[in-house]
């Protein structure tokens, strides 16, 4: 049972539950108080904080880099594919269906990058500790972008405006020349790569190899630089407590009775905040949930089991020799990883902030909308994989309709203001 670990946080947040009334005299300026404390625990939300692993991540000139390379095909292996293709851009920055489809179908749907910065694992089963490192993932993946190593940084290096671009962040740039037309090394968790592509790169002498691995870095370090621009606007609710603190009145359609309501049960009863804590509403950890399987049957997925492990074994760490903060916090964290089979199918919480364009839901968009999430927490009818690995907190939660209803006024208000549009579209040419 894990309930240990957020004992101390969610009591703090139901102090402002109490049922105790004071003196009508004193009752609306107590509510406020009571509110108005709980209230800043999720807002606003802080700027962007900083990679140490990446010294780029705040470049601009990186960013733009990045921008082009998100939005590009030629780095997939059938020149169809980009990193859009499945982190929409219209639809939140995920996947509109439940299962993302690339160069074959994966077992997950795409999670959303919006604040991905913000967060320290990344993947739904934490299979990367840094946000340029889990960019690199895809784009090798057979069954996502497909593409190889060798192709992808001789392609950025020498088209005449990526590779300009890339000289202007990185320096010098390694001569490609004598390289393979494609390359990639073994990846032991990955089926169905290339042989040729392994075996080209095995031929490759020590230096080219190491110079592929140092570019392929510069462009995950250069798509993080882009994904940290992918932060929405404040939202209702921001706006709502932001006025209340400054001692102005507040608009109510930024946040009303419904989501105030709503607010009260997302701390209380419904203990949402457990995990949905903090101004990005998660707390960016793994928990076994028991969303049904969508193929239905028992979970088969391992999740953060799995993940740990990848992360750990990554030469893309932030440990490792491509980190620019090798000694940093974040690789310590890695190497202090423990992992066993209480992790087993945990996955990570994703944000609240802006759901209402991210549709399916779950790591496998099992759900269609809110509404069926919110019964699913509610009811618990169709969990699975009960056991003592599983959130023991998860109980049935009886709420009625308008409880329900309360709740989805809260989520609805933590709808955000949209991402630039310059960096919501294809970079202009």
């Amino acid at each position: 049972m894990k309930l240990a670990r957020y004992l101390g946080p969610w009591f703090v947040l139901l102090l402002g539950c109490g049922t105790h009334t004071p003196p009508t005299s004193e009752a609306p300026a107590v509510a406020q108080e009571e509110f108005l404390s709980a209230a800043r625990l999720f807002t606003p939300l802080p700027k962007v904080p900083d990679d140490p692993t990446n010294r780029y991540g705040n470049s601009t000139l990186a960013a733009e880099l990045g921008h082009r390379l998100f939005f590009d095909p030629a780095l997939s292996g059938n020149g169809a594919l980009s990193c859009a293709t499945c982190h929409s851009p219209s639809h939140g920055f995920s996947d509109p269906r439940p299962q993302s489809h690339g160069m074959g179908t994966h077992t997950r749907h795409a999670p959303t990058l919006l604040l991905s910065a913000y967060h320290h694992w990344f993947g739904w089963g934490g299979r990367a500790d840094s946000l340029w490192s889990q960019a690199l993932g895809p784009l090798e993946n057979p069954i996502e972008m497909g593409g190889n190593r060798v192709a992808i940084v001789r392609h950025v290096l020498t088209d005449a405006d990526l590779g300009s671009r890339y000289r202007a962040v990185f320096g010098e740039a390694p001569d490609s020349g004598s390289w393979p037309l494609s390359g990639l090394p073994e990846h032991g968790e990955l089926e169905g790569l290339d042989p040729g592509w392994v075996a080209a790169w095995e031929a490759m002498p020590a230096g080219d190899r190491a110079a592929v691995d140092r570019a392929f870095a510069n462009v995950g370090k250069a798509l993080e630089a882009y994904e940290r621009q992918l932060v929405p606007g404040p939202s209702g609710f921001d706006r709502y407590v932001a006025d209340r603190v400054a001692g102005r009145d507040g608009n109510p359609g930024d946040f009303p009775e419904a989501a105030k309501r709503g607010f009260d049960l997302f701390r209380g009863k419904a203990g949402c905040v457990v995990c949905h804590s903090g101004p990005t509403f998660s707390d960016g950890e793994f928990h076994n949930t028991g969303a049904p399987e969508a193929s239905g049957g028992e979970p088969t997925d391992p999740g953060r089991f799995q993940g740990g492990r990848l992360a750990q074994a990554s030469r893309f760490q932030a440990g490792g020799a491509f980190s620019d903060d090798p000694q940093g916090q974040r690789a310590e964290r890695t190497r202090l990883l423990k992992l066993g089979s209480e992790q087993w199918g945990e996955f990570k919480t994703p944000t609240l902030r802006n759901l209402l364009g991210r549709a399916p839901y779950m790591h496998q968009g099992q759900f269609e909308t809110l509404e069926r999430v919110i019964e699913f927490y509610d009811t618990r009818q169709g969990a699975v994989g009960a056991s003592h690995h599983q959130e023991q907190i998860l109980r049935p939660l009886s709420l009625t309709p308008e409880q329900r209803a309360d709740l989805l006024a809260f989520l609805r208000s933590l709808e955000g203001t949209p991402v630039p549009q310059m960096w919501a579209q294809p970079p202009l040419r």
